[in-house]
């Protein structure tokens, strides 16, 4: 069964077509970047701008490269939450008009899913296992018994890791998209020129899994100078180094903490900071785990991940309504098994 998965939910227009939720025959991205980086950061008018112009030129292009004609794919499916509400809606409208002109079965997916799935797109994964969700909307632990099938255990409870990463960026001068430059800055930095906090809410009542990066950015913008160690300088490149160590052992901490609490030793990552190399490495550094990533190209939005969680939900017999809307958000979590309802399941 192929699918045609289309993402629009920030500033990437993207569409790919997947067969059995694992084959991509092709996989288009049309990224943003050069158009948001005078700013920053993105805007979100600019965002939808663009996937109106683009959304066309790109699915055309994706059906194109994947050798297949229009008819020959069996599904179409859309990205409708969570995500800036201007770019939903162009890729959901257009996800759904391709449905009904054609005929065809649609299917709108939680970005979120698409995140999770990004790693079994390449590798075969058995569950149940430990997921770690990180992106700029999202900072996520959970245990995952099925493709959309997922237990929430911590999250963060002010900004994301991707948003952190962001905002320490913009301040700084250092460009946009933030992960990416301070990943790269952070290599040439030492991690312990400064000794920045970790917040320790995991001691309080319910919250042994969650994470906090709202004092960790203030404190590399405002009061750097406050934890800088004696004998180094505050330079661009250990401030990132610093920062980098700090948030990602808020992230391993936590998760590590759930391997210990559940037993389960197979951990699935996704989301744009799954690309951070630090990350990476403070998981390999624990033999007794096995962490799965997806491919860099699929860490961050792409339509093959909408197009792979979308197969199951075909396969499994399900369907969505053309009067499905977009959502920019998706309800706070609760501790224990999420609402599916809200997170994905139909």
């Amino acid at each position: 069964m192929k699918v045609l998965g289309i993402e629009s939910s920030c500033d990437e227009t993207a569409c790919a077509v997947v067969e059995d939720g694992k084959k991509i025959y092709s996989n288009v991205v049309a990224t943003q970047i050069p158009f948001h980086q005078i700013y920053k950061g993105v805007v979100p008018e600019i965002a939808s701008r663009k996937h109106a112009e683009w959304i066309l030129p790109v699915v055309r292009q994706a059906i194109a490269e994947s050798g297949l004609t229009l008819d020959q794919i069996d599904a179409i499916a859309a990205t409708n939450r969570p995500g800036l509400m201007g770019s939903l809606l162009v890729g959901l409208t257009f996800g759904k008009t391709l449905a009904w002109a054609t005929g065809k079965p649609f299917y709108a997916v939680n970005h979120m899913l698409g995140h999770l799935y990004a790693a079994q797109l390449s590798n075969d994964v058995e569950y149940p296992f430990l997921c770690l969700l990180v992106s700029g909307g999202h900072t996520i632990i959970g245990i995952v018994r099925g493709f959309d099938d997922i237990e929430v255990l911590g999250t963060t409870i002010d900004d994301s890791v991707g948003e952190a990463f962001d905002k320490v960026a913009k301040f700084y001068g250092l460009g946009y998209p933030g992960g990416v430059i301070i990943d790269k800055l952070a290599k040439n930095g030492d991690r312990n020129a400064f000794s920045f906090p970790i917040a320790k809410i995991d001691k309080k009542e319910g919250h042994r899994y969650d994470m906090s990066f709202s004092g960790l950015k203030t404190a590399v913008i405002h009061q750097a100078d406050m934890f800088l160690n004696p004998g180094f300088d505050k330079t661009n490149e250990n401030i990132c180094a610093s920062f980098q160590e700090t948030a990602c052992k808020t992230l391993t901490s936590r998760l590590f903490r759930a391997v210990e609490d559940t037993g389960l030793t197979t951990v699935v990552c996704g989301g744009g900071v799954a690309a951070n190399s630090r990350l990476r490495e403070l998981l390999a550094e624990r033999t007794d785990i096995k962490c799965i990533f997806p491919p860099l190209k699929l860490c961050g939005d792409n339509g093959a991940m909408i197009a792979g969680v979308a197969y199951h939900f075909l396969k499994r017999g399900d369907r969505s309504g053309l009067d499905t809307t977009a959502s920019a958000r998706i309800p706070q979590f609760k501790r224990g098994l999420q609402n599916l309802e809200d997170f994905g399941r139909r």
